[in-house]
């Protein structure tokens, strides 16, 4: 077993592994968005719950990832991506076995654990393999990034076509297949390693973020639906301000903590890091907006939806050889500015579309314009945050990186979905009492609106109490995500100059100093 501090060269079966893993993991990810509409037609979810269905999979990732990397570090990676890939079928296999929300969530929770297994092992598993080979380096890390965004790029693919064809159970079936597939190619080709030097696992630091990181999204999904002045909103909230400062707290005192504080006196890290949180919930905001654009309010077919989804994904794959090329030579802070400012500029324009243009011409340019400012964004994220660290600590910042990406992306739907169902909740609830429909249907309309929200309102089908509600509801909601993606925007543009104005550095062959730094203070 090869370890950090016995440089190998990488194979192409640990790359080819490692690409396939994190492609997969994507995959699982993704393919809920497409389906939004289907599982609010087919399982009626009600206030947050289609939220949840996002967030199920995506808070194991954020939460465990770290735990996973260190796991990696101490028994092999290769035994990691077995682990995740077994764990993310089983997964998949409940949600396609699922006949309500409820057994959906717990699904798409299990198949979040083999993800956060996946995603760190297989990037630390390339970086390992690449210790002071910068120019490999970032060609295997634009490489791994690009088939990160091609999952995200064959997932509406997949959900669009099992589900024109099958059903919504289909995507999650094959999704399986692939997962039992991506444990076999780990097993035959990939080469294992390792880092155990210093590293032992941190119960006290994986329970309080795990506490916090929860309770942080248990107030933020559940605010539009309890009212933010609830009790089970402000004790979330209370929880989560706890909970993370009992992980800051541990982590600095522990001898082998989760996660190195020490890591973010590194000036790029540090504030590679906040870019990468504020940057990413920005995309993956966008994409959760898109989705309940086209699948739940407009009721768009799971195909033509997985179009927008091309739009979004598909640049990060076909631009590799340039992000690539320009990764090892130009100085990250301005493929970070750069991406996230023509992120930015799609999503301003997004939100000037009217909810009643359902021509998926219209989203060429602003979703253009998002996909291809993430292409320069994720890879320059990724190379500036593991470039900084010292090699024993690779499979760390590997972690870290995947945590703070995945962080980010979970806060995307939880964020944009409360904010655009607040926003819709207030203004359905203003335009009913002088809309001028009959007053049966209007308290109808009220009573399905406290029940389940504006959504549950725009489904109702013809003739039924309530349904002359529609054009508001439909409207209220276009206005809603509207300002999700103002939201996403403003976000892209903060992400865009704290990169620009406070990221400085060189190429990638110049970040090797900064490494120093690291070493000095841990």
């Amino acid at each position: 077993m090869t370890t950090a501090s016995t440089p190998a060269k990488l194979t192409t079966g640990t790359l080819v592994a490692g690409c396939f893993a994190v492609m997969v993991a994507q995959i699982g990810i993704a393919i809920p968005a497409t389906l939004n509409g289907l599982f609010q037609q087919d399982l009626h979810p009600i206030g947050s719950q289609l939220t949840w269905i996002s967030d199920a999979f995506l808070l194991p990732v954020a939460v465990l990832e770290l735990t996973f990397g260190v796991l990696g570090d101490l028994f092999g990676r290769k035994r990691l991506m077995l682990v995740g890939g077994a764990l993310l079928a089983a997964g998949e296999l409940v949600s396609a076995t699922s006949t309500g929300v409820y057994l959906l969530w717990v699904g798409q929770a299990l198949a979040g654990l083999g993800a956060a297994a996946l995603f760190p092992t297989s990037l630390s598993m390339l970086a390992a393999g690449t210790d002071h080979q910068h120019r490999d380096r970032a060609r295997a890390i634009a490489i791994w990034a690009g088939f990160l965004s091609a999952g995200g790029f064959l997932a509406p693919l997949l959900g669009g076509i099992t589900a024109t064809y099958g059903s919504w159970r289909s995507s999650f079936a094959v999704v399986a297949l692939l997962a039992v597939l991506t444990a076999l190619i780990s097993a035959l080709f990939a080469k294992d390693s390792s880092a155990p030097e210093g590293r032992s696992l941190d119960w006290g630091g994986q329970i309080t973020l795990a506490i916090g990181l929860f309770a942080l999204l248990v107030g933020v999904i559940e605010g539009p639906t309890d009212g933010w002045g609830s009790l089970t909103v402000v004790l979330a909230f209370v929880i989560a301000v706890i909970g993370i400062a009992l992980f800051i707290a541990v982590e600095r005192r522990t001898r082998s903590p989760l996660l190195r504080l020490e890591l973010f006196r590194n000036r790029r890290f540090a504030i590679a890091s906040i870019v990468a949180v504020v940057g990413m919930f920005s995309f993956l905001g966008t994409a959760y907006a898109t989705s309940i654009r086209l699948g739940p309010i407009q009721e768009q077919a799971p195909l033509r939806t997985s179009v927008a989804f091309l739009l979004l994904q598909g640049p990060a794959l076909l631009m590799i050889p340039l992000t690539s090329w320009l990764l090892h030579r130009v100085n990250p802070r301005w493929l970070l500015g750069g991406g996230f400012a023509i992120m930015g500029a799609g999503q301003l324009y997004a939100a000037t579309l009217p909810i009643s243009d359902g021509t998926l011409t219209a989203l060429i340019v602003p979703l253009g314009l998002v996909g291809i400012g993430f292409a320069f964004a994720v890879c320059s994220i990724t190379a500036s945050a593991v470039n900084t660290v010292p090699p024993h600590f690779t499979g760390m910042a590997s972690a870290t990186t995947s945590l703070l990406r995945d962080f980010g992306f979970t806060l995307g739907p939880a964020l944009v979905g409360a904010i655009a169902l607040g926003r819709a909740a207030i203004g359905l609830g203003s335009a009913l009492p002088g809309s001028g429909l009959p007053a049966a249907q209007v308290a109808a309309a009220q009573q399905v609106a406290a029940e389940g929200g504006p959504l549950a309102v725009n489904g109702l089908p013809p003739g039924a109490p309530g349904s002359a509600a529609h054009d508001l509801a439909f409207n209220a909601l276009g206005h809603g995500y509207s300002i999700g993606y103002l939201v996403c925007g403003i976000c892209a543009l903060v992400a865009a100059v704290l990169a620009i104005l406070v990221l400085h550095g060189g190429t990638a062959e110049q970040e090797e100093s900064d490494s120093a730094v690291v070493t000095a203070t841990v």
